[in-house]
């Protein structure tokens, strides 16, 4: 029998302030807090994922490591763009459209709904919700 990978169950990242942390992705990613403790954050991303928080005392830079958040479509995108920038004086990177570093230098790539690459969230009902469609 083969394994069947279902999705990703959560990813972590590291921040050296926990507070700040949570304030900036429920703030730019309007992501809903689930749990939080002493040094830790736990946000929901979807119906089966989440996005864990915890807090270090020594940041670590990253070179290749990223993880990529799905929103909407490209108004949503445009939206985190002018957010990160001008709020937070983040850049983006190119030749990515919202690709940055957060204030604690975890990469994160934005994509919307309709980009060819989450065609293999072609039967989730988010995805069904906004009439993504791939091409013929």
């Amino acid at each position: 029998m083969a394994v069947r990978v279902f999705g990703c169950n959560h990813i972590v990242i590291e921040v050296d302030d926990i507070e700040k942390a949570i304030q900036f992705y429920t703030d730019v990613f309007d992501l809903e807090l689930q749990d939080g403790g002493e040094g830790d954050a736990f946000f929901k991303l979807g119906n089966h994922q989440f996005l864990a928080a915890f807090e270090v005392d020594t940041l670590q830079p990253d070179r290749h490591k990223h993880f990529g958040l799905i929103v909407r479509d490209e108004d949503q995108i445009a939206e985190v763009r002018e957010k990160i920038t001008k709020k937070y004086g983040l850049k983006t990177i190119p030749p990515f459209r919202c690709d940055f570093h957060d204030p604690w230098g975890n990469r994160i790539q934005v994509a919307d709904m309709h980009d060819e690459s989450t065609a293999w969230l072609q039967p989730y009902e988010e995805v069904q919700e906004v009439g993504a469609t791939l091409p013929d």
